[in-house]
This record gives C-alpha cells, sequence and structure tokens, in this order.
C-alpha cells in the first residue's frame, strides 16, 4: 500500500521515494547522488487522507480505511471555514497576509475541539449559502457507523466502508463544488509559502511543486491540472531550468481518472463507487509499491 510520494531527483533524475508528512514543503537530499533540493506539494490535507484511505480498502485494510477518510471529511470541513473565510475577508478589502493571519488566531481556539470545529462549518455554509446545512446530520455523516469503528473498536465489512467513503465522498464532493473558485484563496497561501521557501533556499537549489490529479480535482476543475504522473516545475532556479520529471502511480489515481470519465449525471457517490470498481482490477496489494511509469516522460 501505497504512504508516500515518489519524485524524480532534478539533479540525477533517479526516483525518490518521499514518506507523507504533516507539511506541503519537503527539504530533500537524493540518497543517489546526495544533492539538495525542494519538494513543494500542491495539495491539500483533505486529499491526501481521502487518498490514503482509498488505498487502505483496496489494499484489504477497511478499519485503517474508515479512520482515513473520517479524518479527511474534518479537514475538508476546515478547508471550507478558511476558503470562506479569506473570500470573505478579500470582499471587505484586506490583504491575504492579513487575513490569514485573522484566521489562524481564531482557528487556534477550536483546533482541539471537533464538535465546535463543525459549528463554525455549519454557520460558515449558512452565511455562504443561504441554506441550511442538512448533510451534517449524522445520518448523512454516517457518524454512528465511524463512532462504531474508531471508538468501540468495531470491525467493519469492506461493503460498509465502502458505504461510508461514498457518504463521505458525496459531502465533500458537494462542499468543494459549491465552493467553486473559493478554493483558490486556500491555494493562493500555499503559493505564498511556497515563493518565500523558494527564495530563502541555498543558491543552486533547484526546487519541484508536484501535484496529483486526484479525485476531488477532477471533479471540481472538469479536466486535471497536471497530467497524470507530471510535475509543474517553479522558476528556473540559480542553477538553471529545472529537469522534468515524473511521479509515482497509485489505484487512487486511477480511481480519480475513472471519476473524471463518469457520465456527468451520476450521483458523487454514484462516482465513488464506480471509479472504485474500475481500479480494483489494478488494486495495489500489500507489500507492493504500486509504482508505474508515465511512458510521456
Amino acid at each position: 500500500m501505497s504512504r508516500g510520494l515518489s519524485v524524480a531527483c532534478p539533479h540525477c533524475a533517479a526516483e525518490v521515494a518521499v514518506e507523507y508528512a504533516d507539511r506541503l514543503i519537503y527539504d530533500l537530499h537524493c540518497p543517489h547522488c546526495e544533492q539538495p533540493f525542494c519538494l513543494f506539494v500542491r495539495r491539500q490535507k483533505f486529499e491526501v487522507l481521502f487518498e490514503l484511505g482509498t488505498e487502505a480498502l483496496l489494499a484489504g485494510y477497511a478499519r485503517e480505511a474508515v479512520s482515513s477518510f473520517a479524518a479527511a471529511l474534518e479537514r475538508c470541513f476546515e478547508f471550507y471555514v478558511r476558503a470562506y473565510a479569506l473570500e470573505r475577508a478579500a470582499g471587505q478589502g484586506l490583504s491575504l497576509e492579513e487575513a490569514h493571519a485573522a484566521l489562524e488566531t481564531t482557528w487556534k481556539l477550536v483546533e482541539r475541539q471537533s464538535e465546535r470545529q463543525v459549528g463554525m462549518l455549519a454557520l460558515a455554509y449558512l452565511l455562504r449559502e443561504g441554506r441550511v446545512p442538512d448533510f451534517l446530520k449524522p445520518q448523512a455523516l454516517g457518524s454512528e457507523f465511524r463512532n462504531g469503528v474508531i471508538h468501540r473498536g468495531a470491525l467493519p465489512r469492506r461493503e460498509e466502508v465502502e458505504d461510508y467513503a461514498a457518504q463521505v465522498f458525496e459531502v465533500m464532493d458537494r462542499l468543494l463544488r459549491e465552493l467553486g473558485e473559493a478554493t483558490l484563496q486556500v491555494q493562493a497561501l500555499d503559493e505564498l509559502e511556497f515563493a518565500r521557501h523558494f527564495a530563502a533556499l541555498p543558491p543552486g537549489t533547484p526546487a519541484v511543486a508536484q501535484e496529483h490529479p486526484g479525485l476531488f480535482r477532477a471533479r471540481m476543475y472538469g479536466r486535471f491540472q497536471a497530467g497524470a504522473g507530471e510535475n509543474t516545475w517553479l522558476p528556473d532556479s540559480p542553477a538553471g531550468p529545472l529537469p522534468d520529471s515524473k511521479t509515482s502511480g497509485a489505484a487512487a489515481q486511477d480511481a480519480a481518472r475513472a471519476a473524471f470519465r463518469a457520465p456527468l449525471n451520476r450521483t458523487p457517490a454514484e462516482v465513488f463507487r464506480a471509479a472504485l470498481r474500475e481500479s480494483r482490477t489494478g488494486a495495489v496489494r500489500p507489500g507492493e509499491t504500486g509504482e508505474t511509469e508515465d511512458p510521456g516522460v
């Protein structure tokens, strides 16, 4: 089961495995040529967590998948609140940095209290969309199933986890589609942080920004921002142009392609189920890397 990223070293082009961490910026040393470089990951935490849940489910780890899907939903709630707050601040003429500072201070008041975070989401959704967030009802969120698995040690069947994952996917897909271009507010913060870090790198240290398609990006934007297995590169470093690279493939990315091809009249839950069924034929088994090469590289 995949638990990380794979990136080609910009110095020697050798594949470098990168374990997922709770950050978007990785300062790395290639184990092959021992040269430093920096990796910027253009993915939100909820995207990573949902992909890990999909990988776990496809590999047969049903209980572990529930934990990842539940965490992905919570982080998507946080993403919505942040996007709305930044969008509203922009409409009031505040700079992105000012809005971010106020948001961080406010979020610290609830960061260890998940119920209050849900309350913030409910109010943000009502103010932005003008509708009651009916998707927050326990039945719609699969709360009883989630609590049984995570807090009471229940051992779920695969079919039950698929049902739960489909519920989670439908809620997250709805939030992201309704946010629309407001999602760019949060992404702009990431890009600012990337730019600051890039400017502070030692002279001659190259950097690469990696973006996977993912189920949600395929659905939100109607196309893949970067082709599967491709990187997008930052401006030239002092050492000169950065070389092309490739990323590892994964069963979850196959599911993303299936979601992209799904008929438009399908519900989000139906899209997820169809994508999961299609990806099973190439699902990664425990102990396998699931790496594939992009023939275009």
